[in-house]
């Protein structure tokens, strides 16, 4: 069994997806598409920068999208490949789960952009520029990871935001609490703590107004039944029904990232392959859950011949 997986923000960088675009139509045809969604040269910033504007959470989310689908598309129709017959599941970090649903057919490309854009703006616009934080707990597993938060909270928000793998558990909340989790990290266990170069505190209940956006916008998108089932980031389960995919997006603005349990959970069930289209953030963290499975990072054209001889 195998599972196509898309990587979250972080993943961004100045020349993503230039590569592939030169090489193949129908990667141009994917950035184009969500140019003209969007009404803005975003794959222009994708390809030139400036950096600083790219690394924006409005640019960064529709830009790791459009990379990852872009990457996929290749897949697909110059390597004659059908998702619904080579994945079991898909699954998404954070903004990846859009990703995902797009590659599974739940969400079309230009819903998948402006969604992802109006994520972003609201996201961003949830919490004043300095008053929140988010700090990668290293060495830590979620417990010790919850234990941190705890003690560091002092009344404020501070909370796990994800937990990525065994080892890699980041947490989010008001930029006081984490600094004090950061100063605090290593008396409760973990070998390493460090403040992330983030511009708001993700999933974390400082994210309600976002979440609020996101109802309303999710409320009027169109979404499909997926061709395969979804995990999701909140439930860290299968997911193919529709409203509820539109509930458990707007509880994820907010909620933790469970995705080092989507990867247990999708072993499980008999997943062997992971294959992360666009990045290779996912690729070493799901090798650290399930040391025994294999996991692809499929980015350059020659990843992508390479996976279609292979499938």
């Amino acid at each position: 069994m195998r599972a196509f997986i898309f990587p979250g923000q972080g993943s961004q960088a100045v020349g993503m997806g230039r590569a592939l675009a030169e090489a193949s139509a129908v990667a141009r045809a994917v950035f184009e598409e969500v140019d003209e969604a969007l009404g803005q040269r975003l794959f222009k910033l994708m390809s030139e920068g400036p950096e600083d504007e790219l690394q924006l959470t409005e640019n960064a989310q529709p830009a790791i999208m459009a990379n990852a689908i872009a990457t996929l598309r290749v897949l697909e129709k110059e390597g004659g490949i059908r998702l619904a017959d080579k994945a079991d599941y898909v699954a998404g970090h954070s903004l990846g789960e859009y990703s995902a649903l797009c590659a599974a057919g739940a969400l079309d490309l230009p819903t998948t952009a402006l969604l992802l854009k109006h994520r972003g703006l609201a996201m961003q616009a949830a919490v004043p520029v300095g008053e929140g934080a988010m700090a990668a707990l290293l060495g830590a597993d979620v417990e010790k990871a919850r234990i941190i938060a705890n003690v560091a909270a002092e009344g404020e928000v501070c909370s796990v935001a994800n937990d990525n793998d065994p080892s890699q558990v980041v947490i989010s909340g008001t930029r006081a609490a984490i600094e004090r989790a950061v100063d605090i990290a290593k008396e409760y266990g973990a070998k390493r703590a460090m403040l992330l170069p983030v511009s708001a505190p993700f999933h974390c209940p400082l994210m309600q107004p976002a979440a609020d956006a996101m109802e309303k916008a999710l409320a009027d998108a169109r979404i499909d039944s997926p061709l395969v089932p979804v995990f999701a980031n909140v439930t860290a389960s299968p997911v193919g029904d529709v409203d509820t995919i539109r509930r458990l997006l707007v509880e994820q603005v907010t909620g933790m990232v469970r995705w080092r349990e989507s990867v247990l959970a999708m072993a499980e069930t008999g997943v062997e392959r992971f294959v992360e289209f666009g990045g290779k953030v996912l690729t070493p963290m799901v090798k650290r859950i399930v040391p025994d499975v294999d996991a692809t990072s499929v980015i350059t054209m020659a990843d992508i011949e390479a996976l279609a001889k292979a499938l």
